[in-house]
């Protein structure tokens, strides 16, 4: 039995209908089972609740043999202790002691990543987890392509992105795609033990301008990138209802990628994973911002 978290999130739909079309048993945890397809409703076990109430995950973990573990957003949280590590500690009693396999949405940054907020208590996170004595494997990623989905309405009204990002440095970026197909991989897999990380880089280096040429030539239309201020970006996410502790690590996250957190991670085969930024424009940002259009 294969446990689900987040599975109408853009990397757990995916890793789900993965798993059902491999004829895996599959068992969600989901707050609204009215968001999943009728297909997963069909085939997979569903758990209603939160996976950070400890009556659910005692519930969905009784008798699994392996779990998918991402950690939903809190923007309004007190602080990351209590996003990230309060919320997980529920599931980490249920693991303890048990022959499990577990893999988790983690980030690239360990061993160098110093006060990178969110990216520091991801990797908190993942020693809470691994402490457990449950077989490990924590999915580090850098930057998502598919963040620049809630930049639709601009991109497609005003041709306008932006980020808190140095225009002009290289980085990686990666689809939720190729993290949905990395965590089946393991998830099917009963083979490994013990703990470790598994990188999931993509294809490619790119600039946020390189970024917005791309954009342009598959959308046809001229796209541009925009450089947010620390004060900017803050201001934005306060206006949205975000916690200030938690805008505060964004900008801390940010900062840490300008200054080449995510080009720690050595680029190797085995971390590079193959949906390209202009294969992910073309499949998902394109009809996006048509539907958006």
């Amino acid at each position: 039995m294969i446990v689900v978290t987040a599975p109408t999130g853009r990397i757990g739909r995916q890793l789900t209908e993965s798993l059902l079309a491999a004829d895996a048993p599959v068992r969600v945890i989901v707050r609204d089972p009215s968001r999943l397809t009728a297909a997963v409703r069909e085939k997979a076990e569903v758990v209603t609740g939160s996976h950070g109430d400890p009556e659910v995950v005692g519930k969905a973990f009784a008798d699994a043999d392996a779990v998918f573990w991402l950690l939903p957003p809190n923007h309004s949280a007190d602080s990351l202790d209590a996003a990230f590590l309060d919320f997980t500690r529920p599931a980490c009693e249920v693991f303890r002691g048990r022959d499990l396999r577990v893999v988790g949405v983690s980030a690239v940054g360990r061993g160098v990543a110093v006060n990178a907020g969110h990216v520091s208590a991801s990797l908190a996170m993942d020693d809470l987890i691994a402490s457990t004595g449950v077989r490990y494997r924590a999915l580090t990623m850098p930057t998502f392509m598919d963040n620049l989905l809630w930049q639709v309405p601009s991109i497609a009204r005003d041709g306008v992105f932006a980020e808190m990002a140095v225009p002009d440095h290289r980085r990686p970026l990666c689809a939720t795609k190729d993290i949905a197909d990395a965590a089946a991989r393991l998830l099917l897999d009963d083979s490994w033990s013990g703990h470790g990380e598994v990188p999931v880089l993509g294809p490619e280096d790119l600039t946020y301008l390189e970024v917005a040429e791309i954009m342009s030539d598959v959308l046809g239309r001229p796209v541009r990138f925009e450089q947010l201020s620390a004060e900017a970006l803050k201001a934005s996410l306060r206006q949205r209802g975000w916690s200030e502790a938690m805008a505060q690590a964004m900008i801390d996250m940010a900062t840490a990628k300008n200054a080449g957190l995510d080009n720690a991670e050595p680029r190797t085969p085995e971390a590079t994973t193959p949906t390209t930024f202009r294969q992910w424009c073309e499949e998902v940002l394109r009809p996006a911002v048509a539907s958006a259009g």
